[in-house]
């Protein structure tokens, strides 16, 4: 049975948050008129050792970490406020400490790693989870082997993230049937991921696209980010009716994307406009807005 994590009134409409994911929103209006974002994605490194070849936000080694305990906007957040942070290769020295103030402020944390991260840091990120320092965990996807399959089977709230395009049917047919969580990524033309795109990863979207309904019958769960969305056509397989409940709206309605490292934000991470990162979030989210 679902429990209900937290309850929070925004504009004219009120949330709830529940531990499986859910989200509701309700309101006697005929839309819904947010104060201040729902959820926000945030880079709070550059820094990865993994160097995947079609890495959009072109992650190195030798990136920069960012700031995160000195960020002000952080103590602006409301309680319940669901943050995405880039774990990379989990090397930020600030991370727990940073991890336990979202914590203490009733922040959802969620955090994503690569598949190679993952199975080399087992350790940490079930101490992360099992002190409660982060509500969901997304691994991306490099290789379904049944060895990764049956640790993400210890996580009951890890989410695995395939990118369109990249992820083959072969892949995918590994993981059907396990009771698992997965998260369709769009393809971001941008950073390591312009240089990469080819042929190949656009017969991959076409294999995807095709035979989206039958991958829908084998998870759990399946979820789509907006770009994902839009690649696929989605809203050709549903009614108007499941569109307008299922669809929680474009990127910057809600939400924005942070950039701790190169202290800037965006309505999303794709975006080309750019904005200088203020103190408090309600001033960011005015500016994406235009409120």
């Amino acid at each position: 049975m679902r429990r209900l994590l937290g309850k929070y009134i925004n504009g004219n409409y009120s949330v709830k948050i529940f531990d499986d994911g859910t989200k509701v929103r309700e309101t006697e209006g005929d839309i819904f008129i947010p104060d201040f974002p729902e959820s926000m994605d945030i880079s709070i490194t550059d820094r990865c050792d993994n160097n995947c070849a079609c890495c959009y936000a072109g992650a190195t080694k030798d990136g920069k970490h960012g700031d995160i305990l000195g960020s002000k906007f952080i103590d602006t957040l409301r309680p319940f406020t669901e943050v995405a942070l880039n774990g990379n290769d989990l090397s930020h020295p600030d991370l727990i400490e940073f991890l336990r103030k979202l914590k203490d402020k009733r922040i959802i944390a969620s955090m994503t790693v690569n598949q190679v991260h993952f199975m080399k840091y087992l350790t940490t990120i079930s101490y992360l989870v099992d002190n409660d320092l982060i509500k969901g965990l997304g691994i991306s996807l490099v290789n379904s082997t049944e060895e990764f399959i049956k640790e993400v089977k210890n996580f009951p709230n890890a989410v695995i993230h395939i990118i369109n395009g990249i992820v083959t049917m072969e892949q995918l047919e590994k993981l059907y049937d396990n009771n698992l969580k997965v998260l369709i990524l769009g393809y971001k033309t941008v950073g390591r991921g312009r240089g990469y795109y080819s042929e190949e990863v656009e017969l991959n979207k076409q294999i995807i696209y095709d035979n989206i309904k039958k991958i829908l019958n084998h998870f759990d769960v399946i979820s789509f980010d907006n770009l994902a969305l839009k690649q696929l056509e989605f809203e050709r397989i549903l009614t108007k009716k499941q569109w307008d409940e299922f669809y929680m709206g474009d990127d910057g309605n809600y939400s924005l994307f942070i950039d701790i490292p190169k202290q800037q934000f965006s309505r999303n991470s794709m975006s080309d406009v750019k904005y200088d990162l203020l103190d408090n979030i309600d001033d960011m989210f005015k500016v994406i807005t235009g409120k």
